[in-house]
C-alpha cells in the first residue's frame, strides 16, 4: 500500500472510503511544505486548497477589524483545515495558517475535491460532520468565556489542545508547540494572567513551561481544574 494512501486512511475526513477512492485521492493531492514562521495561507486569500496536515503543527487564527488577532485552533498531523475552500467564500479564506514549526501538508485543488465529493457523497458527509464538530468547539469556548472562570478556561484550553495536537515524550509527559501568547488568546484573558497561572502550576508539579512548549506533566489535574474539581490556591 503506498505510503500516501496508507496515511489517508486513517485520516477522518476519509473514513469509510475505498482503498481505489484513496488511491484516487492520493494522485490528486500535491505536497506543500512551509518553515517554522510561514504560512500556508493568509485570511483573505483566495481559497484555491484544501489541506491535510502531514508533519507539524498549524496555528489557524483570525484578525478582526481593528487589527486584534485571535488564536481559534491549532492543527496536528492528520487533520483538515481550510474547508472553506469547497464553500468558495466569497472574502476568502476567513483564517490565517501559520505553521509553528516546520509543517507539510497535502492539498486538494477545491474544484477537483468537490467534483470528487459529488461522486462519493461520503465524503461530503464527513467534510459536513467535521465542519460541525469545529463550530461545536468554537460555541463551546463562547460559553467558557461567558460562564467560566479564567483559570478553568486555561486549563480547558491546555486539556482541549492535548487531545488535538499533543505528543507524548519518552518521559511520559504530553508535550504542547505553544506560545503564552497563543494560550492567552485561545482562554479569552492577557499575557500576563497565562503566564502567572502556568507558574503557579509549574509550581504544584501540574506541567512545565517554556517559551514556545508546555509539558503537561499531571493533565488529570488540569482536567480537574478545567472542570472546577480542584480548589485554585489563587484567585
Amino acid at each position: 500500500m503506498p505510503p500516501t494512501t496508507a496515511f489517508l486512511q486513517g485520516v477522518a475526513l476519509f473514513h469509510d472510503l475505498p482503498l481505489p477512492v484513496l488511491q484516487e485521492l492520493a494522485d490528486l493531492s500535491i505536497t506543500r511544505s512551509v518553515e517554522e514562521g510561514g504560512f500556508f495561507f493568509m485570511q483573505g486569500d483566495e481559497t484555491r486548497y484544501l489541506y491535510v496536515l502531514t508533519a507539524g503543527r498549524v496555528k489557524l487564527t483570525q484578525t478582526s477589524l481593528d487589527g486584534q488577532q485571535v488564536v481559534l485552533r491549532m492543527i496536528g498531523p492528520g487533520h483538515m483545515f481550510a474547508g472553506a475552500a469547497i464553500l468558495h467564500y466569497p472574502n476568502g479564506y476567513p483564517v490565517t495558517a501559520e505553521a509553528v514549526e516546520d509543517s507539510s501538508a497535502l492539498a486538494w485543488e477545491a474544484n477537483a475535491f468537490k467534483k470528487l465529493a459529488e461522486r462519493y457523497p461520503v465524503l461530503s458527509i464527513n467534510l459536513m460532520q467535521l465542519m460541525q464538530a469545529y463550530v461545536v468547539e468554537i460555541q463551546a469556548r463562547y460559553r467558557e468565556l461567558s460562564t467560566e472562570r479564567v483559570e478553568q478556561r486555561v486549563a480547558r484550553s491546555l486539556v482541549r489542545l492535548a487531545s488535538q495536537t499533543g505528543i507524548k515524550s519518552d518521559s511520559g509527559a504530553i508535550v504542547l508547540a505553544l506560545s503564552r501568547q497563543d494560550l492567552a488568546e485561545m482562554s479569552g484573558t492577557t499575557l500576563f494572567t497565562a503566564s502567572r497561572l502556568l507558574a503557579e502550576w509549574e509550581r504544584r508539579g501540574i506541567l512545565t513551561a517554556g517559551r514556545e512548549r508546555v509539558e503537561l506533566l499531571n493533565p488529570h489535574r488540569l482536567v480537574s481544574i478545567a472542570e472546577d474539581l480542584d480548589k485554585p490556591e489563587d484567585k
